[in-house]
């Protein structure tokens, strides 16, 4: 459909397409989005995140990465430096400039269309040039902006949910690595008694002060120990190298130092209070499905909008014959819709925003279960940690007192010694994965409460200790 005449192009087009293309003009902001993820983290961590600059390193985020790799880690430090380092962080947070991106782009008046034709003929030549604009862009620009903006900030709830998932991973290998570092060096003490017991019980022997099954059994124990140690020191190896990979470290930051023991156990356990409203206003994927579906309806407008009509342009015509004046006019190109009504896709629309309503109350009943379940794990844990620490440990190492007095008294054979020595191993490495798990479960219950959601805890049962058979 077209019009041409003598005519000027008609004002309120002009004016229409130079308002929209000032109004439309968008830009990158200044932090990329950044300070509000490096905030959003902050508040679940209490450490904040950066990405370094594209075109070289932070020198002062290696400065401070070096400083911490040099002091033996804590919980707390090495939660920085995977905030730091982490590359796998790194690469979600660069997709905030591909949302950035979309942002911007939504915000731009899409180049519009230009068309030349020059027909000759009998001495005569006729020219037709056109400029055609995309109105229905234009007029949906606002709803397209305000759908990439949330948008937008998803991508921002996404980059902190990673960076709070990360700090919660990072702590839970950091309380395992020590766990099996600590482990570690018992079963070395224990392979080293086992081996003096083992060498003792040679030579008394030989004497004759000591029968050949109590010297069989010495050995089977002493074999025991070192397949533990064995064991152990791989156990620690495995754990320290997860660490360090969540840690990103590589080279000489792969030396870095942790203590020998887990922390203390707190004085007194959290209370519950009021941990399911606060994990309602704290949980970043709760956040992430409210935002999906408020940008879903939002989108379900702009299909409705442009579900009957999606392709009109409006743009100027110029056209010249040859020895005739020039003509100017306007043309409008209008998709008429007699095949496709647009119904099909606003019926799509509608499912997919039902689909976000239900995956919203979803996430909040399963946020709610996951509170409540990772409380429990981190009370329960509490209580066995301490029952290991005040009560089981103290007595298991009052029995060994007592055994160990009958037999220098020759009242038990050196196998109850034995026996009472397996259970105290026992009761040591029990009380060393309590002690762990309750550090543990403590950081899934935060994750539970103000990130995406801890794993499912499930508290191993120790076996109980084996009771020397009576003499």
């Amino acid at each position: 459909m077209s019009a041409l005449s003598t005519l000027p192009v008609p004002r309120a087009i002009c004016a229409a397409v130079l308002t929209l293309a000032l109004g439309g003009c968008a830009s990158f902001s200044k932090d990329g989005g950044m300070y509000a993820v490096s905030a959003l983290t902050a508040e679940r961590t209490g450490q904040d995140v950066r990405l370094p600059a594209a075109g070289g390193g932070d020198e002062a985020a290696q400065a401070e990465l070096a400083r911490l790799l040099k002091e033996p880690l804590g919980a707390d430090q090495a939660v920085r430096v995977a905030l730091l380092n982490n590359r796998s962080l790194r690469a979600s947070l660069a997709g905030l400039g591909v949302a950035e991106a979309d942002l911007v782009q939504a915000g731009r008046i899409a180049n519009p269309g230009f068309s030349f034709s020059r027909m000759a003929a009998h001495g005569e030549t006729e020219i037709e040039r056109s400029v055609m604009f995309d109105l229905v862009g234009l007029l949906t620009m606002p709803i397209r902006r305000d759908i990439e903006a949330r948008r937008f900030e998803g991508a921002k709830l996404v980059a902190a949910t990673s960076a709070v998932q990360l700090a919660a991973d990072t702590r839970k290998a950091y309380f395992d690595a020590v766990a099996a570092r600590q482990s570690a060096a018992y079963a070395q003490q224990v392979h080293e008694a086992a081996q003096a017991s083992g060498e003792l019980a040679r030579r008394m022997a030989q004497v004759g002060n000591l029968s050949g099954l109590d010297q069989a059994r010495e050995q089977a124990f002493s074999a025991e120990a070192a397949a533990q140690l064995a064991r152990a020191r791989h156990n620690a190896t495995a754990a320290r190298e997860r660490l360090a990979r969540l840690l990103g470290v590589w080279g000489e930051h792969t030396a870095f130092t942790l203590p020998d023991r887990l922390p203390e156990l707190p004085a007194a356990p959290r209370e519950a209070g009021n941990i399911e409203a606060l994990a309602m206003q704290q949980r970043l994927d709760l956040r992430l499905a409210q935002l999906e579906a408020k940008s879903t309806a939002r989108a379900l407008g702009l299909t409705k909008a442009t579900g009957f009509v999606n392709v009109l342009e409006a743009g100027y015509v110029n056209a010249s014959k040859s020895g005739e004046p020039r003509e100017t006019g306007y043309e409008i190109e209008l998709a008429l819709p007699l095949f496709d009504w647009g119904g099909a896709r606003v019926a799509k629309a509608k499912a997919i925003y039902m689909q976000s309503v239900h995956r919203t109350a979803g996430i909040a009943v399963n946020a709610r279960s996951q509170v409540r379940e990772a409380y429990s794990a981190y009370r329960t844990s509490f209580d066995i940690a301490k029952q290991h620490r005040d009560e089981l440990v103290p007595l298991r190492k009052k029995i060994s007192e007592e055994v160990l007095l009958r037999y220098n008294g020759m009242l038990v054979s050196v196998f109850e010694l034995l026996a009472d020595a397996r259970a105290q191993i026992a009761g040591v490495n029990a009380a060393i994965e309590a002690q762990r798990d309750f550090w543990v479960a403590e950081t899934d219950l935060q994750a539970a409460v103000s990130g995406a959601g801890g794993s499912t805890v499930t508290l191993g049962s120790a076996a109980p200790a084996q009771a020397a058979p009576a003499h």
